[in-house]
């Protein structure tokens, strides 16, 4: 059987505990647009809090995945754009709540400036591949 989600870890490439090195899919592509802390009628939620803004954006991503007939299985890359690194580990708690530990995707955090306000925190974008 041809799974449509295969992760791998590159021999000579140390080991990443929080991310997959290598994922990869066949099927149709799915790109989802950097998630912010917003609630359905658009307002901030978790006003200086971490952990709320990561459930709330990954609450958000979820829905956007199920738009697209796709969920968090078929996830093969997250990016993470943060104002603060510090606010990685509410974010891997966020993501632990939907991703299993053992089926991360691959992944990339990049420490930025500032987003498009300065009441958020993070930013995160998806890619997911659905299908065979």
């Amino acid at each position: 059987m041809n799974e449509p989600i295969r992760i791998t870890a590159p021999q000579g490439v140390a080991p990443a505990p929080q991310y997959s090195h290598v994922v990869m899919g066949t099927g149709r592509f799915v790109a989802v647009s950097g998630q912010l802390a917003l609630d359905e009628a658009g307002g901030l939620v978790g006003a200086g809090d971490p952990a709320a803004q990561a459930a709330q954006v990954f609450e958000n991503l979820r829905r956007c995945l199920a738009a697209a007939g796709a969920s968090f299985d078929d996830v093969v890359k997250l990016t993470y754009f943060v104002t603060d690194m510090g606010h990685m580990p509410a974010i891997r708690a966020a993501r632990s709540a939907h991703i299993p530990d053992d089926r991360l995707p691959a992944a990339s955090a990049v420490q930025v400036a500032a987003l498009v306000r300065p009441e958020f925190l993070m930013e995160i974008e998806a890619f997911a591949v659905v299908g065979g």
